[in-house]
């Protein structure tokens, strides 16, 4: 099983973001990370993941670039192919794609067009069409430049999200869960596919970890709290300092990709990424 360990920014804007995008960028390349993964919310400060992983790929050569993850409802999936195929070309064939529902939240539905109750079928309808788009199999529109092969991944950890995933996905990148969790969902993700003839890359098994520098925020745990009103937000958010026993307790469960989130700014990304490379990097291998 090859361990791989890349970062994310989550939905948190940058503090001068000209200058702080470029040097984590730069930081993660240095450091060796696998990856680095943009989430996309209209409504908050982060920058728009396909941009941003637009630049990152013109300032580095090594660094895969995901999304964690990218509504897909609401999009012209013509365009979409293209804009993807584009990146994947330009960027030498390092992107990960990951696309979501978007969040229940009536301003980000509203931005996308599509209302709370419709985003499921739509989605199951487009995922098809730009894989088709993609493979040059829609009659009468020739999407180019072609991309090489690109692994689909899918969020989620509700049951008819897990079964979505095993329908159509290639990839599994649940967050903030815990590695009993996680082994349930793949269960349920294994059962799904081979009721549709597919099986999971067993390399396709990975997990989004926010953590926390320290203690953990209160506005951090009372969001966790929300959203996991059963769990204990330190089981999900881990502290800095826990984060390698934390990525350890997935790969025992059969987990192998991983994306570390911050859930605050911090005041260097140089030194951020140093530490954070020097405590976990040696598990991939």
């Amino acid at each position: 099983m090859k361990v791989r360990i890349g970062y994310g920014l989550g939905t948190q804007g940058l503090r001068d973001p000209a200058t702080r995008f470029p040097r984590l960028v730069a930081a993660l390349e240095r450091e060796d990370f696998d990856s680095l993964w943009l989430s996309e919310r209209i409504g908050s400060d982060a920058l728009d993941p396909v941009v941003a992983c637009a630049h990152a790929a013109a300032c580095t050569h090594r660094l895969k670039l995901g999304f964690s993850v990218l509504v897909l409802p609401g999009r012209n999936p013509a365009v979409l192919a293209k804009e993807l195929a584009t990146l994947d070309v330009l960027s030498g064939g390092r992107l990960v794609p990951a696309f979501g529902l978007g969040i229940a939240d009536e301003h980000e539905q509203r931005a996308f067009g599509v209302a709370r109750g419709e985003r499921a079928a739509r989605f199951d309808e487009l995922l098809p069409v730009v894989r088709r788009m993609w493979a040059g199999e829609v009659d009468g529109l020739d999407v180019r430049p072609k991309p090489g092969p690109m692994d689909v991944w899918l969020g989620g950890r509700a049951p008819s999200e897990l079964r979505r995933v095993g329908r159509l996905g290639d990839g599994w990148l649940p967050s903030f869960t815990t590695p009993a969790e996680a082994a349930a969902g793949r269960a349920v993700v294994e059962a799904a596919a081979a009721e549709h003839g597919r099986s999971i890359d067993p390399e396709h098994w990975g997990v989004l970890i926010p953590y926390s520098d320290g203690g953990l925020p209160e506005v951090v745990a009372d969001a966790v709290r929300k959203r996991r009103p059963d769990t204990d937000p330190a089981d999900v958010v881990p502290a800095k300092a826990a984060l390698r026993r934390h990525i350890e307790a997935f790969v025992d469960v059969g987990f192998s990709k991983f994306v570390l989130v911050p859930v605050a700014e911090p005041a260097s990304w140089d030194d951020e990424v140093a530490a954070v490379a020097d405590a976990v990097l040696s598990l991939q291998n």
